[in-house]
């Protein structure tokens, strides 16, 4: 599988979050109904700057051969990120199927989880080199 695009959204889908949670933690918290203390806000910024890391190691990583044994650490990275998030998604979804914005990013982090733990335990493939 030619991970390159793979790279690419993984990195989007969490730098996206990561610059609103960094810069903008308080209104994050208003508007899921916690009062913007100084911990709450803290771990929210955190929670940013663990999201920005990952986008950007993946943006940066998006032309390496990744797969098997080649870049091990950051496919197990990405598969463990997915995979635990997508599980606790799913249980917060299941108790509470009326939130459709749960249901999407359950979905989203599976689909990517399931790449991820594709990516990992598959061989890598290089990409053909276009001839010009």
């Amino acid at each position: 599988m030619n991970t390159r695009y793979l790279m690419i959204s993984s990195s989007i889908v969490t730098g996206f979050p990561g610059l609103v949670a960094s810069f903008m933690p308080d209104e994050i918290l208003r508007y899921i109904g916690v009062a913007p203390a100084t911990i709450p806000v803290l771990l929210v910024q955190v929670l940013g700057a663990l999201y920005l890391g990952f986008a950007v190691m993946n943006w940066m990583a998006k032309s390496v051969l990744v797969g098997g044994i080649y870049a091990r650490p950051l496919a197990t990275g990405n598969c463990v990120h997915f995979t635990v998030a997508a599980l606790a998604l799913l249980k917060s979804a299941v108790a509470h199927p009326t939130l459709i914005v749960v249901w999407g990013l359950t979905t989203l982090y599976t689909v990517f989880a399931i790449l991820f733990i594709l990516v990992l335990f598959m061989s890598p493939k290089k990409a053909l080199a276009k001839n010009i």
